[in-house]
């Protein structure tokens, strides 16, 4: 395990393989509060990698920790909070990953331009290859039920950035999860399919 040094007894985990990719665990901070994310109900794990934060990591603590780069088909921006949050460390280790000749790929809900109130996309576009939004539902009242956003409007703010993204980024996936009630997915298809995006179907309680 990849651990960055602390003085709690507990260390962060900052970077944790699954396969042939290598995570970067950059924020504990998220905006939204999906009722089905296992951080929801007590847990900070994801297989045996403990993920809880107890601060903001910089740039400077993941550039030890990349390893080498031709060892991983992808670097993935995917902890227990929103990446684009801490959008400054972010885009510096993928500029880092990109000039080591590396692929970037980010999971996103979708809400850095709304938290951010600018397009942050161009920024993206420089340093990402690929985009991983959660979508998670068809309407705003379904939306609002399993992700309980923290800010107002953020189900349209999805939306606009799924429509938005493929204008900077090559890949953007789009996911919808299947076991959450009201959610249709083939109307999440849709929609997705309707932005120009590639849809992802999901089941509940497979991570990673």
């Amino acid at each position: 395990m990849h651990t960055h040094a602390t003085t709690e007894q507990t260390q962060p985990t900052l970077v944790y393989d699954i396969r042939q990719s290598r995570y970067l665990n950059i924020t504990g901070r998220c905006t939204l509060r999906c009722a089905f994310c296992p951080k929801q109900q007590g847990s900070k794990q994801i297989h045996q990698y403990q993920l809880a934060l107890s601060s903001q990591p910089t740039t400077a603590d993941f550039l030890p920790l990349l390893g080498d780069v031709s060892q991983f088909d992808e670097y993935v921006f995917c902890g227990y909070g929103e990446p684009t949050l801490n959008l400054a460390t972010l885009l510096g280790v993928a500029r880092e990953i990109k000039a080591r000749g590396g692929k970037v790929r980010v999971n996103t809900d979708g809400l850095g331009n709304l938290f951010h109130k600018r397009n942050i996309l161009p920024e993206l576009a420089s340093c990402v290859d690929a985009l991983s939004v959660s979508l998670n539902a068809q309407d705003e009242e379904t939306y609002v039920r399993h992700c309980q956003p923290k800010l107002k409007g953020s189900f349209a703010a999805v939306n606009a950035f799924i429509n938005e993204a493929p204008k900077y980024i090559v890949r953007v996936e789009v996911s919808a999860i299947e076991g959450l009630e009201g959610v249709d997915i083939d109307a999440c298809r849709a929609l997705v399919e309707a932005a120009g995006c590639r849809f992802k179907h999901r089941k509940l309680d497979i991570m990673g």
